[in-house]
């Protein structure tokens, strides 16, 4: 229940502190795994004290047991050591502190911890953070490249020296952490945060020399190894000797066997670069020469060529089929027109022959009356009627005097 109290009736300090040890006593014993970052064995006492670190977060533990407990541990606990421990916390009222009291220590040995990293190998695998799809490709030339290694340490000379040598002008931004030990995790993901927000570093690279499994297992945290998988920059990891693999090599964008292979990967050799350069020049102009004697021995082959030697020749025997196409056109054309002539000639005397002009040439008269109808009959004439008498050339106008019917 809640400690009631206000201001008019608050409550003294050691029914608080009181309460809080009560609180925190209901925990019981608990099993809790942690690296050592501080070892305490005072000579006499026969209390030992250490700290047990988180080692995916800045979180301490203080914790105290008995000194002959560490002494009966084999090998002996050291700093950096990975351990399970079976204890009790408890609040210490007189001096207001909090303890873990441990009543058994384990040490993580190395089939257990081998174990536990192939089943967080399968866990990040399943959600897909090892998928060679999700790897981006490295620069060709980097503007910048972000180093995270110890401080002073060869894998820092051995990329920065071998990057040089192949790309003299090359920039670095280094970040030097801790690379082992309790603290080693959240300073290589602070590091690796800080040059993956960094707008000039175009790659990344992750560079610790040699070590034991307990060494090395910073880099096969889960936390460092989803920070690694969740980088918008490429990242190069270069971690132990060949045979070492962490996980965080599997989350890489790349892995390098070594730091030297590192600085391989990471910026091109310029001498081998000049090199492949002059090479592909030499290429492309074997290819352009090779290409000119083509062309110039397809012109002079067809510069031998009859259309080409000659080319009046040609047109010279063309004119001369024209010519006697026109002069066939033309016999045809007067042929057909003689014929057409003499045709036109044998109807247009039909035609005269048929035609009333005719009839009036050879002497007759076409006898019209006033009201313009041809007479035809002499019935159809008065005595006396105005008549108009037409013949071949001109008009007589009449009158007439007699019809004999």
């Amino acid at each position: 229940m809640p400690l009631e109290s206000s201001a008019e009736a608050p409550l003294p300090v050691r029914t608080v502190a009181r309460a809080i040890g009560e609180w925190i006593g209901r925990l019981g014993q608990v099993w809790v795994e942690g690296q050592v970052t501080q070892v305490t064995r005072r000579p006499g006492q026969a209390t030992a004290f250490l700290v047990l670190r988180d080692t995916a977060a800045e979180i301490s533990l203080q914790v105290s047991c008995r000194a002959q407990m560490l002494e009966e541990l084999t090998p002996p606990l050291s700093d950096g050591a990975r351990i399970v421990v079976l204890g009790q916390p408890q609040y210490y009222a007189q001096r207001g502190s909090l303890s873990f009291v441990a009543r058994d220590i384990r040490p993580v040995g190395i089939g257990a911890l081998l174990a536990r990293l192939e089943e967080l190998r399968r866990v990040l695998a399943a959600e897909g953070l090892f998928a060679p799809e999700r790897k981006k490709p490295l620069p060709f030339l980097p503007r910048r490249v972000g180093l995270i290694t110890g401080r002073a340490s060869a894998a820092e000379r051995d990329v920065v020296d071998n990057a040089r040598r192949r790309t003299p002008g090359v920039q670095f931004a280094i970040e030097n952490v801790a690379v082992q030990g309790g603290y080693a995790v959240t300073q290589v993901i602070e590091a690796l945060g800080r040059l993956d927000r960094a707008g000039d570093v175009d790659v990344i690279v992750i560079a610790r020399g040699g070590g034991s499994l307990e060494d090395l297992l910073p880099f096969s945290d889960e936390a460092l190894v989803r920070a690694v998988a969740a980088t918008v920059t490429p990242v190069v990891t270069a971690i132990g000797h060949e045979t070492d693999v962490p996980l965080v090599d599997h989350a890489a964008d790349r892995r390098a066997s070594t730091p030297t292979d590192a600085a391989k990967l990471v910026v091109p050799d310029v001498r081998e670069e000049v090199a492949r350069i002059d090479a592909l020049r030499e290429r492309a102009r074997r290819q352009v020469l090779a290409r000119l004697d083509h062309d110039r021995h397809q012109l002079t082959a067809l510069r031998t060529r009859p259309a080409l030697a000659d080319p009046f020749g040609v047109l010279t025997s063309w004119r001369v089929e024209i010519e006697a196409f026109r002069e066939r056109a033309r016999r045809a054309t007067l042929g057909a027109l003689t014929v057409a002539t003499g045709e036109v000639a044998s109807l247009r005397a039909q035609v005269g022959a048929l035609s009333p002009q005719g009839t009036l040439d050879r002497g007759y008269a076409v006898i019209q009356r006033t009201d313009g109808t041809i007479a035809s009959d002499a019935n159809q004439i008065d005595v006396g009627e105005h008549v108009t008498a037409r013949l071949a050339r001109g008009r007589l106008s009449l009158v007439v005097e007699e019809a004999r019917r």
